[in-house]
């Protein structure tokens, strides 16, 4: 066939391969299309008004408001009550969430187990991570009072006194002690993971005389190695936006008066609240989000280079 009788076929194969991209590139994006409006609409335009707000004195109430500029950043950084809530919000995360990973990890080895009545167990632990936040918060605050509480019954059948559970400083125990009570969550997240482990590995590891720990640390944990991670990078991110548990926990009639909230239990996104609707500075509440948001946006950058070197991710075999 002459060079002149292939131009015009290779041409028209041309244009049908640019026509099936268009294609598929305006499919990609009609079915992408209601993610994309709704993540500009809800999410993106929030985040931008939420910035131009932060350069402003707004106080959410009068319409007579002013541009500061970065002023209200500026007095971030030397608010001590800022940085306390800070230090406090990142306590509490270094306590919750390692023992909420451990203990989701610990009891998915013990429910993965062959014992009696295993599906009932599973759900005995895995309910507290369904109950509905204000149902637990309720439930707790009656364990935590200090007269008819059941946990202070338990104190004194040991001989131990009575404790105000739910002010300073117990109160910043109190809600630690809640959060860890829905680690059922994690526990099927561990427990889906560990069904993958294959048992072969760990059959040659008995043979050649490894103990149940050395199996758990050297075979399971680096095998799961990257929904533990998920997990991790997850419950820093949520534990670090605490907001409704110390309100609810707090001795206060209603949420609106937030200014009962103990201080031990003050996290940061309290603090937050209460520059909006207790002293109404949105400006001033609005800058505070936006350095949250940079700086844990910061934090997981580092988690994830971090995980570089401690998550092990299995090549798959197929594509070898």
């Amino acid at each position: 066939m002459s060079s002149s009788t292939l131009a015009p076929v290779a041409a028209a194969g041309e244009s049908r391969g640019r026509g099936w991209r268009r294609y598929r590139s305006s499919t990609f994006y009609a079915f992408a299309s209601p993610w994309i409006i709704g993540f500009v609409v809800l999410t993106l335009a929030p985040i931008i008004y939420a910035f131009v707000v932060s350069l402003t004195n707004f106080d959410g109430v009068s319409p007579i408001w002013r541009f500061i500029g970065f002023r209200n950043y500026i007095e971030i950084f030397g608010d001590a009550n800022v940085w306390a809530a800070l230090i406090r919000t990142l306590a509490f995360t270094a306590i919750v969430v390692p023992l909420s990973v451990a203990g989701g990890l610990g009891l998915a080895i013990l429910v993965n187990r062959r014992i009696r009545a295993r599906g009932l167990v599973r759900a005995i632990f895995f309910i507290p991570s369904v109950v509905p936040i204000v149902a637990v918060a309720i439930m707790w605050r009656l364990i935590f009072n200090r007269d008819a509480g059941l946990l202070n019954f338990i104190l004194q059948l040991f001989g131990g006194d009575k404790v105000t559970w739910l002010v300073d400083p117990y109160a910043f125990y109190a809600l630690i002690i809640m959060m860890l009570w829905g680690m059922g969550g994690g526990m099927i997240i561990s427990l889906a993971a560990l069904q993958d482990v294959p048992v072969e590995l760990e059959e040659a590891a008995r043979i050649d005389g490894a103990g149940q720990w050395r199996i758990i640390r050297h075979i399971v944990i680096p095998l799961i190695s990257p929904v533990l991670y998920f997990q991790v990078i997850t419950g820093v991110i949520g534990t670090l936006q605490i907001l409704v548990q110390p309100l609810l926990l707090a001795e206060t009639s209603t949420i609106a008066s937030s200014v009962n909230v103990p201080q031990s239990s003050t996290l940061y996104m309290v603090e937050v609240y209460n520059e909006f609707f207790y002293n109404q500075r949105f400006g001033y509440g609005a800058a505070m989000l936006w350095v949250f948001f940079i700086f844990i946006l910061a934090l997981t950058l580092i988690l994830q280079r971090i995980s570089k070197r401690v998550v092990f991710y299995q090549v798959g075999t197929e594509a070898d």
